[in-house]
């Protein structure tokens, strides 16, 4: 098996007086090394600060009772979400342990895992659970950025990076280097050189070689490919992705008069940016004909009850708003309107939301046999 034969010492940046009796390999491993160390550090920062704001310095993040509770921005992916990521979110918002379990344990493992990795301790075991990182954060989170893709350039950086940690080790100024010092007999155990260290992995040259492509190829096939079912512009011309980030869209189903007549309609809103509500400010209902025959502006549906929403989840919502009905992005609900002031409504064949930019969604509108006006 070829390895490079390393001392202790000569991994932690050596003095220059030693670094001159190096061979060429040794000084070719402790340059590498070197290199790694901002790699490591900011990879570690990244998780390490994700865990700490939520435990240590905004912890808000972790109180349900909070509008900053983590829920609300797990709801937020769901519209984009891939791998079937979405209905485990789905699922999870609708079960308050898991949620809150989940929410708790994720933290922790990014304060855990970073802090490994600035200190460079089980470096290449911290590594992986990075890389495992980056994969779950790019399915839930990739597809939003409303000026560019702003998670997925983190995750795919962040992939890149754990990549490298995985093959590198720790590189300079670790602790898994200390430990190798203090007892080099680690050097010899298979399982530390694949957890630890900055010693090259215990394979053969060839089998690191075609390992490195192996990984190459999964961080390009990972990162060029979601970047290119997101926006485009790898073979295909650039679009806005098949959720947009930026234009809220609403999808409205299950439309039609209730015995009372009154309407109800489920509403979801998958698509747009997190950072801005939707406001829908109109309502209409048309006959077959596509003419309106009754209509609800922004002051009557500002007046609905909270009544009239009966929400599928506990965190984003549909409510009345100053401007009519207001929603965060991953919001779903049933929404009922009062009954229409005209008896032409039993002549409606569809319903029309119109959201403040001016786009309109619509739905075909059902009757029940027991409609009385």
């Amino acid at each position: 098996m070829a390895t490079l034969s390393l001392t202790p010492a000569s991994n932690i940046a050596p003095s220059v007086d030693k670094a001159a009796d190096l061979t060429d390999a040794q000084r070719s491993w402790r340059t590498a090394s070197l290199a790694m160390l901002s790699v490591r550090v900011i990879q570690g920062f990244i998780y390490w600060g994700g865990g700490s704001r939520r435990f240590i310095y905004a912890p808000s993040k972790l109180n349900p009772d909070a509008p900053t509770w983590m829920a609300n921005k797990f709801q937020t992916a769901m519209p984009g979400a891939l791998f079937g990521t979405g209905h485990l979110i789905s699922f999870m918002l609708h079960h308050f342990w898991l949620l809150y379990a989940g929410v708790i344990l994720f933290s922790a493992a990014e304060l855990i895992v970073g802090a490994m990795l600035v200190a460079g301790l089980l470096t290449r075991a911290a590594a992986l659970v990075s890389i495992g990182f980056s994969v779950l954060l790019m399915a839930m989170f990739g597809w939003q950025g409303a000026t560019c893709i702003d998670e997925w350039t983190m995750a795919a950086c962040n992939l890149a990076m754990g990549a490298t940690l995985l093959l590198g080790g720790s590189g300079a100024y670790s602790i898994d280097n200390v430990l190798i010092r203090r007892n080099p007999a680690l050097t010899e155990k298979r399982w530390f050189r694949w957890t630890a260290g900055s010693l090259p992995l215990p394979i053969q040259d060839i089998a690191l070689r075609n390992l490195a492509l192996a990984v190459l190829g999964f961080v390009l096939v990972f990162d060029i490919g979601t970047y290119s079912y997101y926006r485009g512009s790898v073979v295909t011309p650039f679009h806005s992705g098949p959720v947009s980030p930026t234009k809220h869209h609403l999808t409205v189903s299950d439309a039609r008069f209730l015995p009372d007549g009154s309407v109800r309609f489920h509403v979801y809103l998958d698509a747009g940016t997190p950072e801005a509500p939707v406001h829908v400010v109109a309502a209409d209902l048309f006959d077959a004909g596509n003419q309106p025959i009754a209509h609800y502006d922004a002051a009557a549906l500002s007046a609905l009850p909270d009544a009239a929403f009966a929400n599928d989840y506990a965190y984003n919502k549909f409510a009345p708003g100053p401007f009519g009905i207001r929603a965060s992005m991953g919001a779903a609900a049933s929404v009922t309107l009062p009954p229409p002031a005209s008896e032409a409504a039993l002549r409606a064949g569809s319903l029309r939301l119109t959201d403040v930019d001016g786009r309109t969604f619509s739905a075909r509108l059902g009757r029940a046999a027991t409609n009385q006006f």
